[in-house]
């Protein structure tokens, strides 16, 4: 048997990812979202008929995680759009989570999308659904949203919901099989300030109930009977949680056809976790063909109220009946710098076919942990440093993605 511990950071939709921390929700649009810049569209229209095919790779803190999406869409009837995805990690987990008590695994997730869209007058409605399938996590997920333009398509309103139901189970262990609810409630607004400069305002709250924690992860205890001076248990979490984010955008088109975007976002939770992230883009075209694009974003948090490093159970207020050691419920901050060029080609003598792209994007991180440590010491160097008084573990990421669009 292979013994399984979660990666800490995961292409898409990931047990992780509905787990923990708000930079993972961030990571995957990082990884899926087409563009730099994403705003509500400011026009009733429905999305153009477009076929994707992208590679993405993430490699960091002994994680490969890689694999394949295709995406397609087309209109229909003038007033519907459908649209198809299917997206494949490939996860090889060697980090320090797995090395600290478990085995090096190989883990395939898969994930199905699919979407509709209903345009009427200046209103647009959007639902959709995503099943994502591993060989111990099941989750579905069900989407709608509204979209409505007002004052003269000046100003966008987009409400969405969306309900999750996951189900969790353990290799090595079929009786093992718990199961959690999500709901999540989104409201944006968008508006033109300027003919030059866009805005757009975001809320957004996440309800969990059910078992919400990984059944690979464990916390440490101190015990001097142990060899290496500590002992593990599984983690305990609380059933429920409650989170909810605020963030604020905003784009400026230069007149050569450039463009400069800011943003920044609050998140905090029931589980005493706030968070803040800025981010600063800035995309410039070349010529009639090409686009350049970078970025730069910063990301700080708080741990958990019942995250503990190293327990003590001699001591009466670490003795709680909530306890995690998962290093995304730490206290943590990372930034990020991110580049990308696009090539962008219409097709003049295709009656079939209207342009196509080629984008290439990379983005490099830094972690820093605040108070999660590196217990592989004892093992790479035993004796060296005492229980509680490892080095801070930090590591580095890189992701990439290559894709390429046709629309028609």
């Amino acid at each position: 048997m292979v013994r399984k511990v979660v990666p800490a950071v995961v292409v898409g939709v990931t047990k992780l990812e509905r787990e923990t921390m708000p930079f993972l929700t961030q990571l995957k649009f990082l990884l899926l979202l087409l563009s730099v810049w994403v705003f509500p569209s400011m026009s009733a229209v429905l999305p153009e008929d477009r076929a994707d095919a992208m590679y993405h790779r993430y490699e960091g803190g002994g994680m490969v995680i890689d694999g394949p999406s295709v995406l397609v869409r087309k209109s229909f009837l003038e007033k519907f759009s459908a649209s198809a995805n299917y997206y494949i990690d490939n996860v090889s987990a060697a980090s320090i989570d797995v090395l600290a008590n478990a085995s090096p695994y190989l883990e395939r997730r898969k994930e199905f999308s699919f979407g509709l869209d209903y345009l009427t007058n200046k209103t647009t409605i959007s639902t959709a659904f995503t099943r994502s399938k591993e060989n111990d996590y099941l989750a579905n997920t069900a989407y709608l949203g509204v979209t409505q333009d007002f004052f003269g398509d000046l100003s966008t309103l987009s409400i969405g919901y969306s309900r999750g139901w996951d189900t969790v189970m353990k290799t090595g262990d079929p009786d093992f099989e718990r199961k959690a609810d999500r709901q999540n409630y989104k409201l944006d607004w968008t508006q033109v300030l300027t003919k030059n400069w866009i805005a757009s305002f975001g809320f957004e709250t996440v309800t969990d109930q059910g078992f919400l924690n990984n059944p690979y992860r464990v916390v440490r205890y101190l015990d001097p009977a142990e060899g290496r001076g500590f002992r593990y248990q599984s983690e305990v979490y609380p059933e429920t949680r409650t989170s909810s984010a605020f963030s604020i955008r905003s784009m400026y088109y230069l007149p050569y056809r450039a463009s400069f975007s800011v943003q920044a976002r609050v998140f905090s939770d029931t589980w005493d976790i706030s968070a803040t992230n800025y981010e600063i883009g800035y995309v410039h075209p070349y010529g009639e063909h090409w686009i350049f694009e970078g970025k730069y974003r910063v990301y700080d948090q708080t741990q958990a109220e019942f995250y503990r490093d190293l327990i003590d159970p001699t001591n009466p207020a670490q003795n709680t009946e909530f306890v995690a050691r998962d290093k995304e419920m730490s206290s943590f901050s990372d930034f990020s710098i991110g580049v990308g060029v696009s090539y962008e080609r219409e097709f003049k003598d295709s009656t079939m076919f209207k342009k196509f792209s080629v984008n290439l994007f990379v983005d490099y991180f830094e972690f820093e942990f605040d108070n999660f440590r590196n217990v592989l010491v004892h093992d790479t160097n035993p004796g060296e440093f005492a229980v509680g008084q490892e080095p801070l573990f930090a590591y580095d990421a890189t992701v990439t993605r290559l894709f390429f669009s046709i629309w028609y």
